[in-house]
């Protein structure tokens, strides 16, 4: 299944300096055209961690595994135009993609999850991901936790402060 990345999961892994475990869980990741112009905001705005992203995303760079995409055709036209407005704009273009593409969407906005529970969407998000890590062997439980209280650091809102209490 294609996986379509929000913002808020893509920071959390760069302020972290662990872009490289996303796309170890992933492989090919994909980002809505309105997630890539929320990180050009973020860069104007200071967010450093960011600056590395460009170098990551196809078509900038030919090897990249990051995919940009946009919405195509009428029925995710639509969808985006109803979505609500409290969503941000790469929010709301994730959400009607993946949605008309039947794609995964790991995000960590509320809002956006909410919806996407409403259309039905498969999602995730930072700490699935990292759980994910962990029953994969990419990374120990130790090194899980020390990302995560890096993320932690760098503002991330998390529920648990130990991934023991996810893995199973």
């Amino acid at each position: 299944m294609n996986v379509l990345v929000d913002t808020t999961v893509l920071s959390n892994f760069a302020a972290a300096g662990r872009l490289s475990l996303l796309r170890s869980v992933f492989g090919t990741l994909y980002m809505a055209q309105g997630v890539f112009e929320e990180v050009q905001a973020g860069l104007d705005e200071g967010y450093t961690f960011y600056a590395d992203l460009e170098s990551e995303i196809y078509p900038f760079h030919e090897a990249g595994w990051l995919r940009l995409v946009t919405v195509e055709g009428r029925e995710e036209l639509t969808l985006l135009q109803s979505m609500p407005p409290k969503l941000h704009r790469g929010e709301a273009m994730s959400l009607a993609i993946a949605k008309c593409r039947g794609w995964r969407f790991p995000t960590d906005d509320l809002a956006a999850r909410r919806k996407a529970d409403e259309l039905g969407i498969s999602k995730a998000g930072t700490l699935a991901v990292l759980v994910q890590a962990i029953d994969r062997s990419i990374i120990t439980l130790e090194q899980g936790n020390l990302l995560l209280r890096e993320m932690l650091a760098h503002n991330y809102q998390s529920p648990v402060v130990d991934l023991r209490e996810l893995v199973s």
